[in-house]
């Protein structure tokens, strides 16, 4: 913080203490400071216009200024001073440093730069506890990547083909296909054995049997693929 604490008493003991007159200008402070804290005002100069002396107000109230409460605050600590006090803490650096540090406004501002600090080392302190941590789940990760994760990334593209091969065997044309395939074989059989009957290497009764075994498997089968035909179109 860089407030410039008004150091001033009452007008009165300024009017009538020579001594105040021989508050040194060169001093730690800035010139400005100086020049605005350590002379009074006094109506004595006749040279100074009222333009002169109202220009001086937009200098006092320049960045860094405290806020009229916080002034009046100040002014409270300072107006009961003597005037070697006021001289002490315009010359004394270590003087005025504590002056300023025992303002309730300082005290606040110091307590919460305090806080943060303790925070920003406590999240800075759990962090590093976290790195050791961060490190070996990084490496976990590395090791499933390269081998763990390529490894079912293979298994799983096998299951997709397999899955795949089966969808493909299952479907309403290749059940289609079957059953022509299964028909052909069945009538490709019934011929043979009725060629055996006509050859007589085969008796009436076992060529009744069989044949008629075949030719319902058939009939039945073809029936199925008509109507499969007929609900896929």
């Amino acid at each position: 913080m860089s407030w410039r604490i008004p150091l001033f008493g009452s007008s009165q003991q300024q009017q009538t203490d020579p001594n105040f007159q021989d508050i040194p200008t060169q001093s730690w402070y800035p010139p400005s400071v100086v020049g605005s804290s350590s002379r009074p005002s006094t109506p004595t100069s006749s040279s100074a216009s009222p333009h002169q002396r109202a220009s001086d107000h937009p200098q006092s109230s320049s960045r860094g200024q405290p806020s009229p409460a916080e002034a009046a605050g100040i002014i409270a600590r300072l107006k009961d001073k003597s005037i070697e006090e006021l001289q002490r803490l315009l010359k004394d650096k270590e003087a005025y440093n504590a002056f300023f540090n025992s303002l309730d406004q300082v005290k606040t501002q110091n307590n919460v730069r305090d806080e943060l600090r303790k925070e920003t080392a406590q999240l800075a302190r759990e962090n590093l506890e976290k790195e050791q941590r961060i490190l070996e789940l990084r490496n976990q990760c590395t090791i499933i990547r390269t081998t763990e994760l390529a490894a079912a990334q293979d298994r799983l593209t096998d299951l997709e083909m397999r899955k795949d091969d089966i969808m493909r065997s299952y479907s309403p044309a290749a059940l289609l296909d079957k059953l022509q395939t299964s028909m052909a074989k069945l009538d490709e059989e019934s011929e043979e054995l009725h060629q055996k009957f006509l050859e007589k290497d085969i008796d009436l009764p076992t060529f009744v049997q069989k044949y008629k075994k075949l030719r319902t498997a058939y009939h039945k089968q073809a029936l199925l693929h008509l109507a499969g035909q007929t609900s896929f179109r």
